[in-house]
């Protein structure tokens, strides 16, 4: 490494800074059971990109893996950046729906599962409200090892099948997604690898690769960027994303955020404006937008430290705005699925904010089936 370069951050208890053992795939800080994460945002240096490689992994000296982690790739990254006009002004729609299993989770699961990969795990148990699981199925699929997944009853039926088709295990469990979660601690306490997107932060530096695609797409950085919130790392991953490309000296300001949550289950609305205690009054109702169908972000406190107060902010879109949005984008032309249409329907609560604006369109509308 050049001496004159900071090193990539390490991952670290956030609680105790504990390291991330060397042996092992705990999913939690095995001295307090916290969360772990990077200590800083990834280091970007255009020198040490590898273009011969596929998709997103010539960024591949951003991602922190170890030296003999597989590349674990089935083509993520290189999404379109279209525009349309909304209210009189141009936006951006980064269509990470394009990506291999139809959402933006293919960033995290290719870097997760390439770590998985590189400790050892011949298997491991996700859970997921339906995309990250199937975006998990796909990878450890690509990488010739056995998963399980579990997902609340609730789980939309395209989803599910797509589970199953990559040749995963299926745990469909009642109640809501907070069930789904609970149900696959019990088998981690017994020492299975847990695979999750939540948990780990290994796929952070995957879907920070949103940013430096959008910075070569637009050369720059957007103003301001909208994405929908469930644990976070979404919107954190392209938090970090842009922090270091600043850092790298290659745009002076990052873009202004807008995180998007269902009205009916908004923790980080209430987390941003009253504090993170004030999260857990936040319901956890039936939403069409199920991809943010989740009460305590794993993510919430990282992303309430790394916008600034007057960088951002988060909204909730009532029920019945969601599926006109949805409907809306897909007389457009672009069909996603509802929780990527929070995007668009936040473009009528955010007010004045710096342009241009870019929305990342999260998951593809084939995921989702009307139950009406």
């Amino acid at each position: 490494m050049d001496p004159l370069l900071p090193s990539q951050p390490k991952v670290r208890c956030v609680q105790c800074g504990e390291p991330y053992p060397v042996i092992g795939l705990p999913y939690c800080c095995r001295f307090c059971g916290g969360l772990f994460d990077f200590d800083a945002p990834p280091v970007f240096d255009r020198r040490k990109m590898e273009p011969q490689l596929p998709g997103y992994w010539r960024y591949r000296h951003t991602f922190g893996l170890p030296q003999d982690a597989p590349l674990v790739s089935l083509g993520e990254g290189n999404s379109p950046l279209i525009w349309m006009e909304a209210g009189g002004d141009e936006v951006g729609l980064k269509l990470e729906s394009l990506n291999p299993t139809g959402s933006y989770k293919d960033r995290g699961s290719a870097t997760l599962v390439s770590r998985l990969a590189a400790g050892g795990a011949q298997r491991a148990v996700e859970d997921s409200s339906g995309n990250a699981g199937a975006s998990f199925a796909a990878y450890m699929a690509r990488a010739k090892l056995a998963a399980r997944v579990y997902v609340p009853e609730s789980a939309s039926g395209p989803k599910r099948e797509q589970i199953e088709a990559y040749g995963a295990e299926l745990r469909a469990i009642p109640g809501p997604r907070s069930a789904a979660a609970a149900a696959v601690l019990e088998e981690a306490g017994q020492g299975v690898p847990y695979g999750s997107h939540a948990w780990l932060p290994f796929g952070l530096p995957g879907i920070a690769t949103i940013a430096y695609e959008l910075y070569e797409q637009m050369g720059g950085a957007p103003g301001t960027v909208i994405a929908p919130v469930g644990h976070g790392g979404l919107l954190l991953g392209i938090v970090r994303g842009f922090a270091a490309l600043q850092r790298a000296g290659l745009i002076e300001r990052t873009p202004y955020y807008v995180g998007v949550q269902a009205g009916l289950c908004p923790p980080m609305v209430l987390g941003w404006k009253y504090g993170l205690e004030k999260m857990e009054q936040a319901g956890e109702g039936a939403t069409v937008a199920e991809g943010v169908r989740v009460r305590r972000p794993m993510r919430a406190e990282a992303l309430l430290a790394e916008i600034p107060r007057k960088r951002g902010k988060f909204v909730a879109i009532p029920e019945p705005e969601i599926l006109p949005a949805f409907e809306e984008l897909a007389r457009r032309g672009v069909y996603v699925e509802p929780t990527a249409a929070l995007a668009w329907a936040a473009l009528g609560k955010i007010g004045k904010v710096p342009g241009p604006l870019v929305l990342i369109i999260s998951g593809i509308g084939l995921k989702y089936r009307s139950r009406l």
